[in-house]
């Protein structure tokens, strides 16, 4: 069974094309890799499973739904989690306020969602700096704040724009068993992500952009050796 698909999905901003027909599926329960080049359409793709973002034409499903031009209310409600590539943290608040405020999209009261967000700090390993001010985290901070905050709705699906990045080995080693143990939590996981040697062990399937179109879908195996995703962005087969 898939959470999510993608029918045609397009996005026009004036005469260019962010993204052109794209459709593919994820089943639930996955890690689905989405590559591309910079500008291939990644973060727009992003924004309209989201509903920050309207679609020029196509068809959006969650969980058997059509959600097509969903606001980003609505798809937090229903479980779609996001982090940005830009981190966009309250940096007046501090950490634990940050993922409370998320977390009341999903709980009715600010004492269930502080609760809830204690037990997403403590996972995430953000304990100790609950009580900090946001904007003193360092940038691996940030990144994991985001995450905390994405999973402080309680996500069916959590979209991961590129939390892997910037990271040293030791960092990217935690953050990849954090992204792997959601699978045991029934939270599907769609990230954006350029660096191939986390890509190929840890995702299922991988779909590749290219100037806003699907370019490949398959598993990562596969798609490094093929010809057309080698030309146009890994330069060499892995």
């Amino acid at each position: 069974m898939s959470i999510l698909e993608i029918h045609e999905l397009s996005c026009r901003f004036g005469g260019l094309w962010a993204n052109r027909d794209i459709s593919f599926e994820v089943p639930d329960h996955s890690i689905v890799g989405l590559i591309g080049p910079n500008g291939a359409g990644k973060s727009t793709l992003f924004s309209m499973i989201a509903g920050a973002q309207q679609p020029t034409s196509g068809k959006l499903v969650f969980a058997g739904r059509d959600v097509t031009g969903w606001s980003p209310h609505q798809a937090a409600r229903a479980g779609v989690g996001r982090t940005f590539q830009l981190m966009r943290v309250f940096s007046s608040m501090t950490v634990a306020e940050n993922v409370a405020t998320a977390a009341l999209v999903r709980h009715r009261s600010t004492r269930e969602a502080r609760r809830a967000a204690d037990e997403v700090l403590e996972r995430l390993g953000l304990g100790p700096v609950a009580h900090t001010q946001a904007s003193s985290l360092t940038a691996a901070g940030k990144k994991r704040l985001e995450m905390a905050r994405a999973l402080a709705i309680r996500p069916k699906l959590l979209l991961l724009d590129e939390v892997l990045s910037g990271l040293t080995p030791t960092e990217a080693n935690e953050a990849v068993e954090i992204v792997r143990s959601l699978r045991r939590d029934d939270v599907t996981v769609v990230m954006v992500e350029h660096v191939m040697e986390i890509i190929m062990p840890l995702c299922d399937r991988v779909v590749v952009l290219h100037h806003g179109q699907k370019l490949f879908e398959g598993a990562p195996h596969d798609v490094v050796r093929d010809a057309a995703v080698v030309d146009a962005y890994l330069g060499e087969a892995v």
